[in-house]
């Protein structure tokens, strides 16, 4: 049994870490395409912005979950694969 719970946190912990990676990797992304001046709406670059920096700001806060959902926001508006 102890095994198992120190295995589950360890994954747990894993998981995390790894979500923690990802969010600046995809604030990178977001940062390249950007500097390309994309054919977006004002509209569109506006939100593109707002999810960007709302991503880094939850990131920073340890919340990479929610950051790594709200920056997939701006990637799909960027068409980012």
């Amino acid at each position: 049994m102890t095994t198992r719970l120190a295995f589950a946190v360890a994954a747990l912990a894993f998981s995390s870490a790894a979500l923690a990676f990802h969010c600046p990797a995809d604030m990178k992304k977001i940062d390249e395409a950007m500097a390309k001046n994309p054919k977006l709406s004002a509209e569109q670059m506006a939100e593109v912005k707002k999810y960007r920096a709302d991503g880094e700001t939850l990131h920073k806060a340890g919340k990479h979950q929610e950051s790594v959902d709200t920056l997939a926001k701006a990637t799909k508006i960027l068409d980012i694969k």
